[in-house]
Formats: C-alpha cells, sequence, structure tokens
C-alpha cells in the first residue's frame, strides 16, 4: 500500500510541475512579446526597491491594519511552505516526518511558529474575506471586477484558509496517533503542537484507523491543494505572488511625471532644423505609440501581468472619483485579457494571425482622454505597476496616427506649435500684464 501511495504522489508531482513550467512558458513568452527596454541599470536601488516593495510590502503599510494582516497572510503562506519540501520528501520516500529526527527539539519549534502563522492567516483571510463582500469598500464593488474577478478574490482567500485548517488537524490527528503509539506514527514523537493541540478533543473519539484516515485524507489534500494553487496562480491575479519580486526589480527609477520623448519625433525636429545632420539611411518613423500589445514594451507587458487588481490604484485617481469612465485597475486588466488572447492566437496559428482586434477593443477612448496623467496611480500601486505608460502610448496612438483629439485639445496644440505655449498669446504679448500692473502702481 505504501508503493502505491509513494507512486501516485510522485505522478501527482510530476504533472502539477509540468503544468505550472507549460502555463510559465506561456506568460515569459507573452511578456517578451513586447518591446525590448533597458531596465538594469543602477543595480543597487534596484535590488532596495525589491527588498522594500516586493518582501517588505512597504506601501501596503500605509493603511496599518491592512498591511500587517497583508503581511500576515503573505509570509505565513509562504513560511508555512516550507514544510512542503519535508511532505515532498514524504511522499516520495515513504517516510514520515523525515526532519523530526535530525533537527529534534528546533523541529518542534519550526512547527510550532508554523502554527501560529497559519492561525494568524486564518483569521486574516476572514477578515479580507468580510472586507471584500460585507463591508462596503468602493473598490472593491465597481464594475471591473464583476464575475471572475470578484469570485477569484473569494476562492482564493477560501483556498487557504482550507489549506491552513487542513495543515492544523493534519497535525492534531497525526500527534494523537504517536500518544497512542499508533504504528509508523510513533516512530517520531514530536510531542504535541501549540495550535493544533486544541483540535485534539474533537477527534479523542476516533478510533486508530479513523485517525489514520483522517491524517492521511488532510495530507493528500493539503498537498493536492498546495499543488493546485501553484497551478492556479498563473490563472488568477495572484500571479503578483511571484511576479511582484521581478516587476519591483525592474521598476522604472526615472522621477514619476518624466514623459519618455520619442526619440524618432526628436531626430526629425533636428533634422528639420539642421538638415546637414541627416544621416543617409535615414527613414521615417514607423509608428507613433501603441496600438496593440505588441507596441507597448515588455515592462508595460509584465506590469499587467503582475497586476494584484488590488484597485488602490483607482481609489486614487481623481477622474475615477469624479465619475468618469477611467479605472487604472480596468487598463492593466484589459491589457492582461488581451495578451492572453494574442498568446492563444499565437499558440493555435503558430504565429499572431490578424484577428480583427487590438487594445482599443478593450480600452474606449473616453477613459483615455479621462486621464489627468497626475501619476497617482503610479505611486498607490504596492508593486509598482504604471497603469500612465499604457495610457501615455495609446493616447500617442489616438492623436499621432489618427488624428483623433477633442477639438480643445487641438486647439493647445496649435498654440503650443505657434506660440510656444498653451494660450492664444504670441510670446511677444506675455508680459503686457505686468506692464499694467506697473502703470496702476
Amino acid at each position: 500500500m505504501q508503493i502505491v501511495q509513494q507512486i501516485l504522489f510522485i505522478l501527482l508531482s510530476a504533472a502539477a510541475i509540468y503544468l505550472f513550467a507549460k502555463k510559465s512558458r506561456f506568460i515569459y513568452r507573452n511578456i517578451f512579446l513586447g518591446l525590448d527596454e533597458k531596465l538594469n541599470d543602477q543595480p543597487s536601488r534596484r535590488w532596495r526597491n525589491l527588498l522594500l516593495l516586493a518582501f517588505g510590502q512597504k506601501k501596503m503599510f500605509r493603511n496599518p491594519l491592512v498591511g500587517v494582516l497583508h503581511f500576515f497572510v503573505y509570509a505565513g503562506f509562504v513560511i508555512i511552505n516550507i514544510e512542503v519540501l519535508e511532505i515532498v520528501l514524504d511522499g516520495v520516500l515513504g517516510t514520515h516526518r523525515l526532519f523530526a529526527a535530525p533537527l529534534g527539539v528546533f523541529y518542534t519549534f519550526l512547527i510550532n511558529a508554523f502554527e501560529v502563522l497559519a492561525l494568524t492567516v486564518l483569521v486574516a483571510c476572514a477578515i479580507f474575506l468580510v472586507r471584500r463582500n460585507i463591508v462596503y469598500i468602493r473598490r472593491f464593488r465597481q464594475n471591473e471586477l464583476d464575475g471572475w474577478p470578484r469570485t477569484d478574490a473569494n476562492l482564493i482567500l477560501i483556498t487557504e484558509i482550507v489549506l491552513m485548517t487542513l495543515f492544523l488537524f493534519l497535525n492534531a490527528s497525526d500527534t494523537l496517533l504517536q500518544t497512542r503509539g499508533a504504528e509508523h506514527y510513533s516512530q517520531h514523537v514530536t510531542g504535541n503542537f501549540v495550535i493544533s493541540q486544541y483540535l485534539q478533543p474533537l477527534l479523542s473519539g476516533i478510533s486508530n484507523e479513523g485517525l489514520v484516515a483522517i491524517e492521511r485524507t488532510c495530507w493528500w489534500l493539503h498537498i493536492a491543494g498546495i499543488f493546485a494553487f501553484l497551478n492556479y496562480l498563473p490563472y488568477s491575479k495572484h500571479l503578483h505572488i511571484l511576479l511582484a519580486f521581478p516587476n519591483a526589480y525592474y521598476a522604472r527609477l526615472e522621477p514619476m511625471g518624466k514623459m519618455d520623448n520619442m526619440q524618432s519625433v526628436q531626430n526629425e525636429v533636428l533634422y528639420a532644423m539642421q538638415p546637414e545632420l541627416t544621416p543617409a539611411d535615414a527613414a521615417p518613423p514607423a509608428k507613433f505609440g501603441a496600438k496593440d500589445v505588441f507596441d507597448l514594451s515588455w515592462k508595460n507587458l509584465l506590469d499587467a501581468y503582475a497586476c494584484t487588481e488590488c484597485g488602490r490604484c483607482t481609489a486614487a485617481c481623481p477622474a475615477n472619483q469624479t465619475g468618469k469612465l477611467l479605472s487604472p485597475r480596468k487598463i492593466m486588466m484589459d491589457t492582461r485579457d488581451r495578451l492572453e488572447e494574442v498568446g492563444r492566437n499565437i499558440d493555435a496559428n503558430k504565429t499572431f494571425q490578424d484577428d480583427g482586434k487590438n487594445l482599443f477593443s478593450y480600452i474606449t477612448i473616453e477613459e483615455l482622454r479621462a486621464c489627468t496623467t497626475c501619476n497617482a496611480c503610479v505611486q498607490e500601486c504596492p508593486v509598482s505597476i504604471s497603469p500612465l505608460d499604457i495610457i501615455y502610448e495609446l493616447r500617442r496612438s489616438l492623436i499621432m496616427e489618427d488624428s483623433n483629439a477633442p477639438q480643445e485639445w487641438n486647439a493647445m496644440f496649435g498654440n503650443v506649435e505657434n506660440n510656444f505655449a498653451p494660450w492664444k498669446f504670441s510670446p511677444d504679448e506675455r508680459d503686457k500684464w505686468a506692464e499694467e500692473l506697473a502703470a496702476e502702481g
């Protein structure tokens, strides 16, 4: 019977790893469908960002209570899953608590620490479920979360609660079997653990055979749940658990608000003013801005996959607060949806076949025009995502490729071109107001 369990476990592990690797390759390929962008300068600042924003979750602590609860969920889930190494080795080798003997008393300390963290994860996830579904928080009730996104958030919280509960009942049944001297379980007597000991009264009236069934069921469901969670991540907003780290490291380090000038446009102006500098092979720019995911940089596409859908960007957006259609969170979700669609197209046809769609099939012109470019969304994002970069590129395409701008904007563009300022006054007349003040004085 033991050898059958080992074979089943190896097959389950292999299938989980294969499926995760396959989806990971799909996402990696999709991200690098974007344009090249060099973001490897100033490594010390980048490592600092990674440590503070991804590991330390610095921006989450602007709301201390939520920050602490989120840290418990994140740290607890990650640290507890260190035990997965032991579970995997026990499953492959057919052993029981493989690390108990070599680690001795330290092993008991570790499991006790894991149980305390499991309890904090349980409590925090329960609070987050209440916040998302009972307490009215506007950013959790907006239209872009209708349907699957809201279900996704709830499902992952419930899954974490179930996994932590299984972990505690696994330990409770295991230690109870140890005290009864049951075969296989009494090889390594660890003693009771700090949290699961309080679950033992619920199990004390069950026979040894029943306890073994409970322990084995919890063991299998716990590891199968972790494997399922691993393969669920790439389809969920919780992919940020993995991608927050590279996204924080490769964040743009320029001051917020600094726009990237298009070098091709700068060259055109330079060559018009100084024709002698025009190279013999100079060619006009092929494209301005972005219409589809291929026109965005790989960092923009990494941003789309790293989005946590927390809505802090949208909650801080002044356009959204005043009732405009713009939601920076929706911009990122739409970009990711389009990128996934493009990826499936490539998989089906070996190369991308025009499907008559682009990013404007997902994101409306009204949304893009509502943006004030204030950078509030960039400032608020806990994992260094910039919806504004995508908005910039889409608006550039609308204006420079399609000449699609409101009349008010066109008037401003004409004033900038002719008067070097947004106002309809020539440069020679701009100081007249000062002369008038002087005359009145």
